[in-house]
């Protein structure tokens, strides 16, 4: 192919050039770039090209840390100063709310970010036994493909961690099941580093032994898991099964299990939480939503606070987890917590729940289209909005704006997952009119 001018990124952080009227999705370009390159997909309206040669290079390119960039499929913009990584993120959710939500935001937030490299301190790591290797690989998955990267570091956990892939290596291939064990999860929480092994035979004769020696040695904690998050366990050494982290600002300290989800960057998080609470505004003698809420790690920093929070969230296992943080935290006059699927919700069901003064969503990568559709005359007066699709906050954005009232008043991105294409984000919604028909 004839040499192409790459005039942004996409979503998922390849370059993209038009030829011929046809865009072309090149991995590893830059904006502004000229390049060469090979198509490997060809469809009708698009190709997906490998990066041949820079013939002109952004002066935002650098060099990327890790020896396993470009073939591990961990991280995608190693290759792209960590400054420039946010102001195209940042590009990426404009573009979202424009050509899907048709609206722009009234004021771009200050990006939210912190230390790019170590910063991971959850990760799911593939596990496989190959025998031409000589044993067991642990890492993330290929780029393109379905392999597991023969990783010997990763610099995008912590050091510590980093340096246990090639002990964790030799341990799998000397356990008799080391055929069986596809998963190993990391969870570091306050003081602990947990494993969580997952495994689909029961450890064999001199397995736990092995565990039990690695354990001491690298001072982490194992858990098993025969099936679903939920039947992760301890193993060793003896422990409750609940890991903590602490938002010091908010006194509070949150246990979760390994498999629960909390972020990855703890760092971010607490910056987030600062940044959510203070667009949110929450004041004593409100009463808050928090949909979607977890195990609590906004709705306690909104208690904290003195008004009054309901938090919402559709797993049990996490209602009763959220609940016992606020105990915890001595939050239990102005935290409740409530099980309700917030995929199928109604305007009726809202209604029955109360109303309240303000609102903070963070949902999935699903969005949280059905509850928005829900919202009434009585809406809450403002909205935070978190979010870790840009696509589905602008399509939700759009029907906020167009459908109920709101202004998109403030909108901006959160770094939790440099290096990545990944996009979180932040924005405010304000009630400016009342609802049609209301």
């Amino acid at each position: 192919m004839q040499p192409v001018r790459i005039e942004s990124l996409d979503h998922e952080g390849r370059g993209v050039a038009h030829v011929d009227g046809k865009a072309v999705f090149i991995d590893d370009a830059l904006p502004g770039e000229i390049v060469t390159c090979s198509p490997y997909l060809k469809k009708t309206g698009y190709e997906r090209a490998r990066l041949l040669q820079v013939l002109t290079p952004s002066a935002a390119r650098t060099v990327p840390r890790c020896r396993h960039f470009g073939i591990c499929g961990g991280c995608s913009l190693q290759h792209l100063d960590a400054r420039a990584q946010v102001a195209a993120k940042q590009r990426v959710l404009e573009d979202n709310l424009w050509h899907i939500g048709r609206i722009r935001p009234d004021c771009i937030l200050a990006a939210i970010y912190g230390e790019p490299w170590g910063y991971r301190h959850r990760a799911r790591f593939s596990a496989r036994y190959v025998a031409k290797k000589g044993g067991s690989l642990i890492g993330f998955r290929e780029k393109r493909g379905s392999y597991v990267a023969d990783m010997t570091s990763c610099e995008v956990v912590p050091p510590r961690i980093s340096a246990l892939l090639v002990p964790l290596r030799a341990l799998i291939t000397a356990l008799s099941i080391a055929d069986r064990v596809p998963q190993i999860e990391l969870a570091v929480g306050d003081g602990v580093d947990a494993l969580v092994l997952r495994i689909l035979r029961p450890l064999g004769s001199g397995d736990g032994e092995l565990l039990r020696q690695f354990a001491d040695r690298y001072r982490v904690q194992f858990f098993l898991q025969p099936r679903g998050p939920e039947s992760a366990t301890p193993f060793y050494p003896a422990h409750d099964g609940v890991l903590h982290y602490s938002l010091p600002e908010f006194s509070l300290d949150i246990g979760f299990s390994p498999t629960e989800f909390t972020q990855v960057n703890p760092g971010v998080n607490a910056v987030l939480v600062r940044r959510a609470l203070s667009l949110l505004e929450p004041k004593a003698g409100e009463r808050i939503a928090d949909m979607f809420c977890g195990i609590g790690n906004f709705s306690l920093a909104i208690a904290r606070s003195g008004a009054s929070v309901v938090g919402i969230e559709g797993s049990r296992s996490l209602v009763e987890r959220a609940q016992a943080n606020a105990g915890r935290n001595g939050l239990d006059a102005t935290a409740e917590f409530t099980q309700g699927n917030l995929f199928d919700i109604d305007a009726a069901q809202l209604v029955r729940l109360g109303r309240f003064d303000r609102m903070l969503i963070d949902p999935p990568r699903d969005g949280a289209v059905e509850l928005i559709k829900a919202l009434a005359g009585d809406a809450p007066r403002r909205i935070v909005y978190v979010s870790c699709n840009p696509a589905t906050l602008a399509r939700d954005a759009g029907l906020l704006c167009l459908t109920k009232g709101y202004e998109l008043s403030a909108a901006g991105v959160v770094n939790m997952f440099p290096h990545t294409s990944h996009i979180e984000s932040i924005a405010v919604f304000d009630k400016t009119i009342p609802q049609a028909g209301a």
